[in-house]
């Protein structure tokens, strides 16, 4: 089938009869043809949709493996937490800061002195607390440091005045001998 315009110029004798079939045969072979590729301009927005979906993947995915990592880390930290646990015995109380609060726990005269030396430390358990002794206790600062509440055995900065100036300063205090805090 042609179109009228082609009709017409066949009929007007401006176009020759095998000119015009010709011309019906190549649109035919373009409709029927592959279909058109698509613009250039779409295929670079997929590509770029596709890239920014694959960094948002990838993102994703270290975020959850932080988070995987984040929780062996904790559920390491309860392990030996709950594997290196020294009994806790006594009806003395032994106050300590946790944060913006003051805890306490009951020790005996024994276990005070041993918190005091560092060779025990006290380490957050769950809603609770627990006394861990020293090889423990660096293990866990190692992972997780939040979970060391108190550690007198620790030296943190590494510009701490002298035990002699600290003794020199200290010596202007009294403090009586029965007092307890």
């Amino acid at each position: 089938m042609r179109n009228p315009l082609q009709e017409q110029l066949l009929k007007a004798g401006l176009v020759k009869k095998d000119k015009a079939a010709k011309i019906v045969r190549d649109q035919a072979k373009q409709r029927q043809g592959k279909a058109p590729a698509p613009p250039v301009e779409e295929s670079v927005d997929a590509r770029k949709l596709q890239a920014e979906r694959a960094e948002r993947d990838r993102a994703l995915a270290a975020e959850r493996n932080a988070e995987a990592r984040a929780r062996e880390i904790r559920a390491q930290v309860r392990q030996i937490i709950e594997t290196t646990k020294v009994k806790r015995e006594g009806d003395s109380a032994y106050r300590f800061p946790d944060g913006e609060k003051i805890a306490s726990i009951f020790v005996n005269d024994a276990l005070r002195a041993q918190l005091a030396s560092g060779a025990l430390a006290i380490a957050r358990a769950g809603e609770g607390y627990e006394l861990i002794p020293r090889a423990p206790a660096d293990k866990i600062h190692a992972r997780a440091s939040d979970m060391i509440v108190l550690d007198h055995g620790r030296k943190e900065g590494a510009a701490a005045p002298s035990e002699e100036d600290v003794d020199d300063y200290y010596k202007q205090f009294v403090v009586p001998d029965d007092l307890i805090w």
